[in-house]
């Protein structure tokens, strides 16, 4: 098992092409934990974004009547990948991982699978 800056630095490390990761509450907002980013690119602004998305999703969801989990949420910018992925088990309700991804160095199914290993490793 892993804890949270054990994960993420795996995360940021082992993912080819990510650029920055955090671990994110989305019933608050608040990243519990950020690495990589840039001056021009705050993961916690970007975390308290994506919650916003997670809602949404969430409540369309609600009023479509589907009762399927959402696994994960890609956005594809033209120079980025996003990927929310939200946490299952173990504590993870209200948890997501948030990865961004530089479009020309990754695989976005390697990353995808790698978050999941993570994921399923990690201890909240």
């Amino acid at each position: 098992m892993a804890n949270t800056e054990t994960a993420l630095k795996e995360a940021l490390t082992s993912i080819e092409g990510a650029t920055g990761v955090a671990l994110v509450d989305y019933t608050t907002g608040m990243a519990l934990g950020t690495m990589g980013g840039s001056k021009t690119f705050d993961l916690n602004v970007a975390a308290a974004g994506n919650t916003d998305v997670i809602r949404a999703k969430m409540r369309t969801m609600e009023h479509l009547g589907l009762k399927g989990e959402i696994e994960d949420i890609l956005i594809t910018l033209s120079s980025q990948y996003h990927l929310i992925r939200l946490l299952k088990g173990r504590g993870g309700n209200g948890l997501f991982l948030y990865l961004v991804l530089d479009i020309n160095r990754s695989n976005l199914a390697m990353a995808r699978h790698q978050l999941k290993r993570i994921e399923a490793d990690l201890e909240v």
